[in-house]
């Protein structure tokens, strides 16, 4: 089976469990799957133009909000959501152990956009900006607005 597939399915079903909760949340449950899915395809095509593994990148932009799934809260979600994002991928069992660092540290630096990281925490912080963008969420952050008038030049969009 596919690995983003499979990651997406699995995370699907953790979004599920909290369906029926009375949390109140920064962002509605159903913007976390759209998110997952349409940040995932973006971070496919970064990868392939920086020359970043696509699969890797992909996973990475599907998780990357993981701790605002679990906390339902925008911040300090990144940070939040470091151990719990490990667990998660450890519980697939299709990742190496360096995977699963390399997944979770792209997942835990993703709001730190003034901060250059990894070709692969590029993508992803990349990812989720244009992503957002492309469903009418403007960037708020000098950080935000300059990353996503970059990516658009790369993408000529």
């Amino acid at each position: 089976m596919n690995r983003i597939f499979a990651v997406q399915s699995k995370l699907l079903g953790e979004i599920a469990k909290y369906q029926n909760d009375k949390q109140e949340r920064d962002w509605p449950l159903e913007w976390e799957v759209i998110h997952m899915v349409s940040s995932a395809k973006v971070g496919q095509h970064l990868a392939a133009n920086r020359g970043v593994d696509g699969e890797l990148a992909a996973i990475a932009c599907s998780i990357h909000d993981y701790g605002r799934i679990v906390t339902g809260k925008q911040q300090n979600h990144a940070e939040a959501g470091y151990q719990p994002v490990k667990m998660f991928l450890r519980a697939c069992s299709w990742f190496t152990e360096e995977e699963i660092e390399l997944l979770a540290h792209a997942a835990k630096v993703h709001s730190n956009k003034t901060e250059i990281g990894s070709p692969l925490e590029e993508v992803v912080k990349d990812a989720d900006v244009l992503d957002c963008y492309q469903y009418g969420n403007q960037p708020e952050r000098p950080e935000q607005k300059l990353r996503l008038e970059k990516v658009r030049v790369e993408l000529k969009i």
